[in-house]
């Protein structure tokens, strides 16, 4: 099967992840040849090529170029792959959001396969629109081969910062593996909060989900704390397999990152997500 076809399988998966943060954080997919609100003669694809230098549209509305710019891993130096030679797009997932007391728009481009990685290559850019506009960041934040927004895209911290999510994610016949990296905002640079690592699983017998949700909670620091919450649900299906049967259960791992002032980071109370990461790597 090839790359593109799984990639199309695997968006038409997630679809109600992307209808839902569409609909309740205001991310879009504008066509890259369309202008930005407010600038009548500035596109998206001006701001693309800010990140693909090179990048052209063809007759058939996708958008071609070559290699992206130079940039950092979200994990750090040691993370990561190289970026494909080639690119080809039908948009790039748009999301406006605060950082610093100011209007910042973030966009999404997933570039493909990395020649040299599992991973794929994904690139989440930061830029400046009030005036003529500027690319403040840019970083792959690509941990597994497709890379999205993750419902909700963004979550206030403060009333002046948001915080990002973005997904990254493979599957094959019944297993669905997905990595959400939590990403803030500081000095108009993207700066990774943590990972956190899920595992879904559809056999015969029963089906195994783990869904993420997010809270903000003020604490009186600069920034609320955010509380992660995993539901990690079992249900059987009832039908006769081969499988071992499974009882029904549900439960909820949380744990909330509060920021720490002198290190001027977020740090967790627990490590449950690390555990859970663990027994899921059992279960691969």
């Amino acid at each position: 099967m090839s790359t593109n076809l799984l990639r199309f399988i695997l968006a038409l998966t997630l679809l109600p992840f992307l209808w839902t943060a569409a609909g309740a954080q205001a991310v879009s997919f504008p066509d890259l040849g369309s202008a930005l609100p407010g600038h009548t003669d500035v596109t998206y694809l001006d701001l693309a090529r800010m990140v693909i230098p090179d990048l052209t549209a063809d007759k058939d509305g996708f958008y071609k170029g070559g290699l992206p710019i130079d940039m950092r891993h979200i994990e750090g130096p040691d993370s990561g792959g190289s970026p494909p030679q080639t690119s080809s797009l039908p948009n790039a997932a748009v999301l406006g959001i605060r950082a610093g007391g100011k209007d910042r728009l973030a966009m999404l481009f997933d570039l493909g396969d990395s020649p040299d990685s599992a991973e794929g290559y994904a690139v989440l850019a930061l830029y400046d629109i009030a005036a003529k506009p500027k690319l403040l960041d840019a970083v792959n934040v690509a941990v597994d081969r497709s890379t999205y927004f993750r419902e909700p895209g963004k979550l206030s911290v403060s009333a002046n910062d948001d915080a990002l999510i973005t997904m990254s994610a493979h599957f094959n016949s019944n297993q669905n593996y997905v990595i959400t990296p939590l990403i803030m905002v500081g000095g108009d640079k993207f700066e990774l909060i943590d990972m956190i690592y899920t595992f879904d699983e559809n056999l015969c017998a029963y089906s195994r989900k783990q869904d993420v949700a997010f809270q903000a909670i003020a604490d009186g620091q600069p920034y609320a704390a955010i509380k992660v919450t995993v539901t990690d649900a079992t249900a059987p299906s009832g039908e006769s397999c081969d499988d071992a049967p499974s009882a029904a259960a549900s439960q909820d791992i949380s744990v909330t990152y509060h920021w720490d002032k002198k290190a001027s980071h977020y740090a967790k109370d627990s490590d449950a997500l690390d555990k859970l990461a663990g027994e899921n790597a059992k279960r691969f």
